[in-house]
C-alpha cells in the first residue's frame, strides 16, 4: 500500500537498572528515595512535561483562498510552536513550521499560550526550503521558554517526548524513541529541499506540526514536521527537523534576512537502487547519481557528466542524493571543493567552485 506523508538518559544522580523487582536510589534535592525503575522513568517524564509544556503554543493562521483547489474562502491552518530564546538575540521567539503560517499576514496569525494569553507576531521569518518559521513576540516579558539542545547527540533508541496540539487538543504530550536519523527520502512537496529528519515513533497527528521534540533533559532536539500515514493519523512513523539545523537557519534569517546556500547545478536521481549500482560497477549503493548537468553552472565547469556517481566531497563520504544536497547547501559560495566521482567503473577527481544558490535558483525547477 502507498504511504502518504502529511505535514502536520536518565540525568545525573539517577541510576536505572532494567530488572524485575530491582529497587534503585533516586536523588531528589537533598533526599534519596528508593523507587522502582519504572517509577523513576515515569517521574522523569512528568518532570520534563511540567517544564516544557508551558512553553508550547498553538498557532492559528488565516491564509488566502486557493482557487486552484476549488477553495474560494480563506483557509484556516492550525499547528503548534515552542517559545525559545535564541543566541545573540533579545526577546522571545516562537519556532514552528513554515507550512503552518505560509502566506498568512502577521495580523492573521494568532499565538495561543498555555496560560491563556494571546499574541500576534511582531515579525515573521521563513525558510521554505527547510520548512522553518520564526515568529517574534515583541514586547513580551518573562515568558516560559524551552531550552534548545544538541540534536547531534540524539542517538537512535533515545527516549523523547513530542508536545503539540493534535486535532486542536492543546498541550498534548506523547512519547517514543528516536527511530532513525538523517531521513531524507521523505517527499514533502517541491519547496522543502533540505531534509535530514529525525524519525520517531512518538505519536504525532495533524495539528502537531511545529511543536517540539524534547529529550529527557527537557531540551528541544527537533521541530515536529510530518507523519507517514495511510489515513492521515499517526502510524508510528514521524519526522522532526533537527534543532541544530533549525538554529543554523534561524541565525541566518535573523542576521541576514535570508539563508545563504551553495549549489553546483545538476539534477540528481531521486532513487539509486542496487540494480543500478551493480550495472555501474559499484558493489554497494552509495553516493549520488547525476542525471543531468545544467549548462553554465559550477557542475558543468567542473566537468561533471550524466551517469557520474559523486562518492565524496572533500573528506565527506556521500550517503545519498539528499546528503549531497545538504552538504553542498551548507558550503559558502566561492569555496573550492574536490569531488571524488565514479565514472566508467573507476574513480576520478574533479575540482568545483561552489555557486550562490540565491542568485541561481530561479533558473531551476528541480533539485540542484
Amino acid at each position: 500500500m502507498q504511504r502518504v506523508l502529511l505535514l502536520c538518559a536518565i540525568g545525573a544522580g539517577l541510576y536505572f537498572v532494567v530488572a524485575a523487582n530491582v529497587r534503585i536510589p533516586l536523588q531528589i534535592g537533598a533526599q534519596t528515595k528508593v523507587s522502582d525503575p519504572l517509577l523513576v522513568v515515569s517521574e522523569r517524564f512528568e518532570a520534563v512535561a511540567a517544564k516544557v509544556t508551558p512553553a508550547v503554543v498553538s498557532v492559528e493562521a488565516v491564509k488566502p483562498p486557493k482557487p486552484a483547489q476549488g477553495k474560494n474562502k480563506p483557509v484556516e491552518e492550525s499547528g503548534s510552536g515552542v517559545i525559545v530564546k535564541l543566541d545573540g538575540q533579545n526577546g522571545f521567539f516562537v519556532l514552528t513550521n513554515n507550512h503552518v503560517i505560509a502566506q498568512a499576514r502577521t495580523d492573521q496569525i494568532t499565538i495561543h499560550l498555555a496560560d491563556g494569553r494571546v499574541f500576534r507576531p511582531g515579525q515573521v521569518w521563513t525558510d521554505p526550503e527547510t520548512d522553518v518559521a520564526i515568529l517574534s513576540l515583541d514586547g513580551a516579558l518573562n515568558l516560559p521558554h524551552a531550552a534548545l539542545g544538541n540534536s547531534e547527540t540524539a542517538k537512535v533508541g533515545r527516549w523523547v517526548l513530542a508536545v503539540g496540539s493534535p486535532f486542536g487538543l492543546n498541550q498534548t504530550v506523547t512519547h517514543g524513541i528516536i527511530s532513525a536519523r538523517d531521513r531524507g527520502q521523505v517527499s514533502l512537496g517541491n519547496a522543502i529541499r533540505i531534509k535530514e529528519f529525525l524519525q520517531t515513533d512518538a505519536a504525532i497527528n495533524p495539528g502537531s506540526s511545529g511543536g517540539p521534540l524534547v529529550d529527557l533533559q527537557s531540551e528541544v532536539i527537533g521541530i515536529n514536521t510530518a507523519i507517514a500515514s495511510h489515513n492521515g493519523s499517526n502510524s508510528g512513523v514521524s519526522f522532526s527537523i533537527p534543532i541544530n539545523l533549525v538554529k543554523r537557519v534561524a541565525q541566518q534569517l535573523l542576521n541576514h534576512g535570508a539563508v545563504k546556500r551553495g549549489y553546483l547545478g545538476m539534477q540528481l536521481a531521486g532513487s539509486f537502487d542496487p540494480g543500478e549500482a551493480l550495472r555501474l560497477g559499484l558493489d554497494r549503493v552509495q553516493g549520488a547519481l547525476v542525471e543531468k548537468v545544467y549548462p553554465n553552472t559550477p557542475a558543468a565547469a567542473a566537468g561533471l557528466q550524466p551517469g557520474d556517481v559523486i562518492l565524496q566531497v572533500e573528506s565527506i563520504s556521500v550517503r545519498s542524493e539528499n546528503h549531497l544536497i545538504n552538504t553542498i547547501s551548507g558550503l559558502p559560495a566561492g569555496q573550492r571543493i574536490r569531488l571524488q566521482v565514479w565514472r566508467q567503473r573507476g574513480t576520478t577527481s574533479l575540482e568545483a567552485v561552489v555557486g550562490d544558490w540565491s542568485k541561481a535558483q530561479a533558473q531551476f525547477q528541480v533539485n540542484p
